[in-house]
């Protein structure tokens, strides 16, 4: 199959609906007619259920259909730094990763490129458990046509608010859009299963970073996800890695300028655990280097 059998001519692939020709021009997410990836090798830092001892297979999508002002991979989400890809060489990256021994294939910020990845899956299909790693910023109707491609859906869910995903990421209707993404998502994938070596082989597990400054939104929106899907049939993932910025720019918001607090995070994992989730949550110093990689084109050669 070749590339332009699919490159949208009026893209609809995520809730922006930009209508980019994306034959001949880029959508606002930074896509344009290929592929563009940044990095494609195993990577130890996700959850222990999908990076395991041998590491994920990540495989770092360039662009972004959201714009969160505290991105941490922001040189390739933002500046959407990456090398292009035809569908045939995708088919490779995801071959090679899976003869390296890695546990998943785990596609970073895909949404995007869904029908290029759609067919690299056609010509390439993994054994290993394929990882749908998104932002959560997601259409319904593009995650069906993920229907038996994708064994494992690691969305984020970042916002209750919609004052605060309309400030801090530019999409005011990002719980609506989440919420509806996360359903089809359980929906597709069912109660979450491990294999014998605790690798995540079917199921959802929900992100959450929790920012200084909105624990209370943190814990809404897991009472959100308690009544959206059962709690005992997804696992959960809350993070504490929020960076400020080095040198925040003058209209930054200024909660956002310092760390998250012990006691914030305790405050939110306690209402976490009420609600009944089971996951995984990381200690307070989890911001460290490693978590993101260095986006220098790693198996792309």
């Amino acid at each position: 199959m070749s590339g332009g059998d699919f490159v949208p001519r009026r893209c609809a692939l995520c809730p922006r609906e930009c209508g980019a020709d994306r034959t001949s021009s880029l959508g606002l997410c930074g896509g344009g007619a290929k592929v563009r990836v940044a990095r494609a090798a195993a990577h130890y830092w996700e959850e222990p259920c999908i990076s395991g001892e041998r590491g994920a297979g990540a495989v770092f999508f360039s662009g972004c259909p959201l714009g969160c002002i505290f991105c941490q991979n922001r040189e390739i989400s933002a500046g959407n730094f990456g090398k292009e890809l035809t569908v045939e060489q995708l088919a490779e990256v995801f071959r090679r990763l899976e003869r390296e021994g890695v546990h998943t294939l785990d596609l970073v910020t895909p949404t995007h490129y869904t029908p290029w990845i759609l067919a690299a899956l056609d010509l390439a299909r993994p054994r290993i458990p394929v990882v749908w790693n998104t932002g959560g910023y997601e259409k319904v109707e593009t995650l069906k046509t993920l229907e038996g491609k994708v064994d494992v859906f690691l969305p984020d869910l970042k916002y209750r608010s919609s004052a605060l995903s309309a400030r801090f990421s530019g999409a005011e209707d990002y719980f609506l859009r989440a919420s509806a993404a996360i359903a089809e998502m359980h929906r597709q994938a069912g109660a979450y299963r491990f294999d014998g070596d605790g690798i995540l082989t079917r199921g959802v597990l929900v992100r959450h970073l929790v920012l200084p400054g909105h624990a209370e939104d943190s814990i809404a929106v897991f009472e959100a996800l308690s009544d959206l899907v059962p709690p005992d049939e997804i696992l959960v993932g809350l993070m504490s890695q929020y960076t400020p910025p080095r040198e925040p720019p003058e209209d930054f918001p200024p909660e956002l300028c310092r760390r998250l607090s012990e006691d914030e995070y305790a405050l939110v994992a306690d209402a976490v655990h009420a609600l009944g989730f089971e996951g995984y949550e990381q200690e307070l110093s989890s911001a460290r280097e490693e978590y993101t990689p260095p986006f220098d084109l790693t198996g792309l050669d």
